[in-house]
């Protein structure tokens, strides 16, 4: 067939030779009619493959282009944001900082230092913050023990330590954990000036913009002056001169290198490494300390040895003991007295310190002994001088273990010790010891006491149902007499607490505290006088200026001669004859009533001779019943080993109405009495001609009994 120009038409040879190739025309002419029957030659699809491929590679150069472009766009906008974020967060801590210009160092926390009436230290409560001490008093090795362990570079920075910074991050990172700090001495003490302990980025960036402050504002010497007068040790002491006193008993200018050594080492952690509680923990930390300071030629290689053979030890503090009781009863009482204490003040107390170890050795070793068997897990003591002074004063058996102040706080039911006050209710309603009560079961809208054997004597007088601690009788004179008349004259000798006027106060059900019932029982000792159970006799400035002195108490009488001699009689009997029997001091007039809760939750035992008062409380403080622990049993043992120990050498004092007629001390026997048969409800007592008061009065009150 001829093609359009009258050539004949060639097919195409598909052959792989050099000759099966067509010519240029011929291929020319196969285009063009591949183009007029709509195909497209395969030379031209592979050349648009090409650029297209080509125009791949330049799109995705621009993509990736674009992508660098949009990334460093959206990096620089979060950056502008950080920092915006970060001068916002320095605007709200400065903010939230006191005015820089208007800082200024605030003034060391008060020392209140207890001592007794010769001046002898007792104990120092308040945050024990010693004298402020010139940097330039202390031996070198003092300051240079808290730069080696603390702070290398502190002569070198500004506040802030990077390398050291830098240094605790890594070993923080290493050992997944915080195991070092960054913090400077300065830092230390813009956190103990200004800030609290609370570890949080604020509060950091708080410390370290006051850093930089103190050391634009002072000098080296000043910051470490103020870091060693202020830093805290442990145990409620801050600055050097504390801490000395505190662990070694002397002055910071006296410690050794072995001793400041300890003290540096401590602060990181002073209530873990307080050589008081932890030696062991101290000593290995001190040797640290020793060893860095050699690293830093401020000692030799001998002066470490020597610190290593004789290390610091702690010495036992005054106030670690049962005296902590009195000093935290002290601190209680301190505001009323002279008000807020913002200055360093000497307290003279009226502890007596022999009387005050008395107490607390008889206390914890007869628990010691006897509480397990007995069912005591706590008891508390309280001594008294007849004007009301407290000489001695434990509120249980161990102050390390607790702080609980059983005899001040505790309110515990008296039992049979409350009943004194109903016997002299009915005194002073004209009744004596003669007088006769009946001794048998008695029932008050359906409450029926009993006595503690469940036995019971027929007409008894008031003296024998007393020194038996009769409970019915007891129950039926407070009926006589009327339960409100024997709050009042509970309230009126001293107790303090609520009590309730129902019948049962006659048994103790009301509670109270041992300090306000050992107070209670003064009138008897002293011949009927009110008194104040008082501790603090004079409050001092350090500087010795009189801040408060005690005025000896002008309440007058309360209880009349004679009642307190017919009292004395019957209480006395409770010890001759009564459940009291083992309380007697040989040599020694003495008084007292015991005392036993129900279900023997309280043991009680309060005594008294013309010198001493002095009372005991043993139980449980979650109130668990003891077994079957009574007032004449461990109390009873507690209270004569103190009083004997108490009295030795002690002048006899008898108390008061024996010895002298009462009519030299204003008093007139009162008319004979005899049972009441009427109705037990405020009865009248009427005279009676059986019974003999003189005898009995004579017998008992002037020493002529057997």
């Amino acid at each position: 067939m001829a093609g359009p120009r009258g050539k004949e038409r060639r097919e195409p040879v598909f052959d792989s030779g050099p000759e099966a190739r067509p010519e240029p025309e011929e291929a020319a002419s196969r285009r063009t009619r591949a183009a007029d029957d709509g195909e497209r030659p395969a030379s031209r699809t592979r050349s648009k493959s090409k650029r297209k491929s080509k125009g791949k590679r330049r799109g995705g150069g621009r993509s990736f282009r674009s992508m660098i472009g949009r990334t460093c766009y959206w990096g620089a906008v979060a950056g502008l944001w950080l920092v915006i974020a970060a001068i916002g967060a320095v605007i709200w801590v400065g903010a939230h900082l006191p005015p820089i210009q208007s800082l200024e160092i605030p003034k060391r926390p008060p020392t209140i230092k207890i001592v007794d009436q010769q001046g002898h230290l007792l104990a120092t409560r308040g945050n024990m913050g010693g004298s402020a001490v010139p940097l330039k008093s202390l031996p070198k090795h003092v300051s240079q023990a808290f730069i080696a362990i603390e702070d290398r570079r502190f002569y070198s920075h500004y506040g802030i330590d990077p390398i050291g910074i830098a240094r605790a991050f890594a070993a923080n990172v290493l050992r997944r954990g915080v195991a070092q700090g960054g913090s400077t001495l300065t830092q230390q003490l813009a956190k103990n000036l200004f800030l609290t302990q609370e570890r949080t980025l604020t509060r950091k960036v708080q410390e370290v913009a006051l850093a930089l402050w103190l050391e634009h504002k002072f000098s080296k010497a000043q910051i470490l002056d103020m870091y060693l007068n202020r830093v805290y040790f442990g145990a409620g002491a801050y600055g050097i001169e504390a801490a000395a006193g505190r662990y070694f008993n002397k002055p910071a200018q006296k410690l050794t290198v072995a001793e400041a050594a300890m003290l540096a080492g401590l602060v990181r952690s002073p209530s873990r490494l307080a050589p008081s509680r932890n030696p062991h923990g101290a000593e290995k930390r001190a040797q640290l300390v020793l060893a860095a300071m050699v690293d830093m030629k401020f000692i030799s290689d001998d002066a470490a040895k020597l610190a290593l053979i004789e290390p610091g030890h702690a010495e036992k503090q005054p106030g670690t003991g049962s005296i902590g009781y009195a000093a935290d009863w002290i601190m209680d009482t301190i505001d009323d007295l002279v008000g807020r204490v913002e200055q360093d003040i000497v307290v003279e107390a009226s502890i007596d310190p022999a009387l005050q170890a008395g107490a607390e050795s008889a206390l914890a070793e007869e628990i010691a002994k006897h509480g397990q068997k007995a069912g005591v897990g706590q008891g508390a003591l309280v001594a008294m001088a007849p004007d009301g002074a407290v000489l001695a004063l434990v509120g249980g058996k161990n102050y390390a273990e607790s702080q609980f102040n059983r005899a001040v706080a505790a309110k515990r039911q008296p039992g049979s010790a409350f009943k004194p006050f109903v016997y002299l209710t009915a005194l002073e309603r004209g009744l004596t010891p003669d007088t006769v009560r009946e001794d048998k079961p008695i029932a008050i809208k359906g409450w029926r006491p009993e006595n503690y054997t469940h036995e019971y004597f027929g007409p008894v007088t008031l003296g024998k149902a007393l020194a038996m601690s009769l409970n019915t009788v007891s129950v039926r004179l407070t009926m006589e007499v009327g339960a409100t008349s024997v709050v009042r004259t509970a309230h009126r000798l001293g107790i303090a607490s609520k009590l309730e006027p129902n019948a049962s106060i006659s048994l103790g059900t009301s509670e109270v505290s041992v300090l306000e019932l050992v107070g209670a029982y003064a009138p008897f000792a002293n011949g009927g006088m009110a008194v104040t159970p008082h501790i603090v006799k004079r409050v001092k400035t350090a500087g010795g200026r009189l801040l408060y002195e005690r005025k000896p108490d002008r309440l007058g009488r309360i209880v009349e001669p004679g009642i307190v001699a017919m009292m004395n009689a019957m209480l006395q009997e409770t010890l001759i004859s009564g459940t009291a029997r083992k309380a007697e001091l040989p040599g020694w007039p003495a008084a007292g009533k015991t005392g036993t809760s129900q279900d023997f939750r309280d043991a009680w035992f309060i005594g008294y001779t013309g010198h001493l008062i002095a009372g005991v409380w043993l139980g449980n403080d979650d109130s668990s019943p003891t077994r079957k622990t009574t007032g004449g049993g461990l109390p009873v043992d507690v209270w004569s080993r103190f009083m004997r120990a108490a009295h030795q050498g002690v002048p006899v004092a008898v108390l008061p109405g024996a010895g002298s007629g009462f009519m030299t001390a204003g008093f007139v026997p009162p008319a004979r009495a005899q049972p009441v048969t009427a109705s037990p409800a405020e009865a009248q007592v009427r005279p009676v001609s059986e019974g003999g008061i003189d005898t009995w009065l004579i017998d008992r009150l002037f020493g002529r009994r057997q």
